[in-house]
């Protein structure tokens, strides 16, 4: 119980979409000057992905604000283990659990301190006619990299605002649409806000990568995220949206570290997920 409280205590507040603003709950990689520049791996298993990929980072570097990232090759696989101080993006059919988009941050034990992350995105569903178009696509790239930048949604109502930070749906009809594929100016003035602080230590990887991600990654074996595809790895329910699009998900680790996780899920899988409070 105690842990559990705690685990409330540190991401409570993350996952509620605030509209006039939409820090993830302040969650930030720290980092000692600004600019800072984050490496994005690609663990991406086609041109096609890895194309949305570049897209999505070119879009979010044309803000002019203290988040610059850059591409480069992945040190995870598809499974998407984290690797310290990176983002690394995956793809893969990772089967039909419900989610369309996954992002997982890894939290500083008693901080808002971001220290490694992972975006993926789930080909069971994407390979599909509902789902396999090229906004679509951009549409939850962008978003699903962004959540690790720390930022949360616009709006979660269906309405685009024209941000691939909001819920907007680019299948069926609005499949050949280009709304809300990119950041708006809103999203990058809510990084410069988020980043107008320096901190005393850097989080975000200044090296280049090795090849070895052994050499990266120090979570206990056990809690290796690269198969935490399914709520029962993601641990507590901390907030969900009331369309059902979105659960946000805690686990707090043995060395006091948290991994909270925001799940868009399919349409075939909203409405119903659980609320925090509900029995699970």
């Amino acid at each position: 119980m105690k842990k559990s409280l705690l685990v409330m205590a540190i991401v409570l507040a993350v996952a509620a979409p605030s509209f006039a603003n939409h820090s993830w709950g302040g969650y930030h990689w720290a980092r000692k000057a600004n600019p800072f520049t984050l490496k994005v791996g690609n663990n991406l298993t086609t041109s096609d992905w890895s194309g949305h990929l570049s897209q999505a980072n070119s879009d979010w570097n044309a803000g002019n604000t203290p988040v610059h990232s850059t591409v480069v090759s992945g040190t995870s696989n598809s499974n998407c283990a984290m690797v310290a101080g990176t983002i690394q993006v995956c793809n893969k059919s990772y089967g039909s659990n419900g989610w369309l988009g996954l992002a997982s941050i890894n939290l500083q034990s008693g901080t808002k301190h971001i220290t490694q992350g992972t975006a993926k995105m789930n080909d069971t569903y994407f390979n599909t006619s509902t789902y396999n178009n090229k906004n679509e696509r951009e549409h939850v790239m962008c978003q699903e990299v962004a959540h690790v930048f720390g930022l949360d949604h616009q709006s979660t109502d269906g309405s685009s605002l024209n941000t691939c930070m909001d819920y907007f749906s680019n299948t069926g009809s609005n499949a050949g649409s280009t709304a809300s594929t990119k950041p708006n100016s809103h999203d990058y003035s809510e990084l410069k806000t988020i980043y107008n602080h320096l901190d005393s230590s850097n989080t975000y990887s200044s090296i280049s990568f090795t090849g070895d991600r052994s050499e990266n990654f120090y979570l206990p074996e056990e809690e290796d995220t690269a198969n935490w595809d399914s709520p029962a790895q993601w641990g507590e329910v901390i907030d969900a949206t009331m369309d059902g699009r979105t659960t946000t998900y805690a686990r707090e680790l043995s060395n006091g570290d948290v991994v909270v996780t925001c799940v868009y899920w399919a349409h075939e899988a909203d409405r119903g997920h659980a609320m925090p409070g509900d029995n699970q």
